[in-house]
């Protein structure tokens, strides 16, 4: 089974995620896909909007925890940063829908989209200092920015879950629908976005990000190094273990 499925329908491309028994965690094979596909779709002037998307029920638990384990470096040429330059300097607007829980990078990546549509189920969290690691996606830089910077603590130091209702009170999500309408909000908007003058809309969004797009790349990059170095402690290898094992972690000791 494809773990990403790729559709193309109206000039809108959408991605969905298609791992539901994994609850829509990110292998590094996917992340590969993703940045690929981005590539394709920004290169394609037949596709004119993308949307992304998961199940009703989940949208992404995160990075697959498993892959910490048998790959703890993180190096620049790996997939997920390929993947985080694609879509932080994707010039097309990027519609989402979450629904269920968006874990991690599930959430993250948010920052990066236009619009985002939030079925009444969503759950969001953004628990790295738990899991002994750092923010990751320019979180640390956008997050604040976004959520100001004690809604951010909250969500990265604490690893504090927040729900649809605040992500959009903070401004995350947009709209808030119920599950069984999220998706298809997301291609209705997307096909409104594929029907205005491409170059207006590009322009439009250059000019919104305008002033932090190297910033950005550079806070991406740094919150590699600095996770790389941090997977590698033993408060993380705990933390994985116990994640994998079912168990709470003993982190006291770190």
């Amino acid at each position: 089974m494809t773990d990403i499925l790729i559709d193309t329908t109206e000039r809108v491309m959408t991605l969905t995620f298609n791992r539901v028994a994994k609850k829509n965690s990110f292998t590094s094979a996917m992340y590969a896909s993703l940045a690929d596909t981005l590539a394709q779709a920004q290169a394609d002037s037949n596709v004119r909007a993308l949307v992304i998307q998961g199940h009703e029920t989940v949208f992404s638990a995160g990075n697959d925890i498993s892959d910490f384990l048998t790959r703890p470096s993180t190096p620049p040429e790996m997939p997920v940063f390929r993947f985080l330059h694609a879509i932080s300097t994707f010039p097309k607007p990027i519609v989402t829908a979450v629904c269920g829980p968006a874990v991690g990078i599930g959430t993250t990546l948010l920052f990066h989209c236009d619009l985002v549509y939030a079925g009444d189920n969503a759950a969001f969290s953004m628990p790295f200092v738990n899991l002994g690691v750092c923010p990751e996606a320019g979180s640390s830089l956008l997050a604040p920015q976004r959520m100001g910077y004690g809604r951010a603590a909250e969500a990265l130091l604490l690893g504090e879950p927040f729900g649809a209702e605040a992500a959009l009170e903070m401004g995350l999500v947009a709209r808030i629908v119920p599950p069984s309408e999220a998706n298809a909000l997301a291609q209705r908007q997307a096909r409104k976005l594929a029907s205005k003058p491409t170059m207006a809309l590009a322009a439009a969004k250059r000019l919104m990000k305008q002033g932090q797009a190297d910033l950005l790349q550079q806070r991406i990059m740094q919150e590699g190094e600095v996770f790389g170095e941090l997977v590698l402690e033993p408060a993380a290898r705990e933390a994985f273990t116990a994640f994998l094992e079912k168990r709470q972690p003993d982190l006291s000791k770190f």
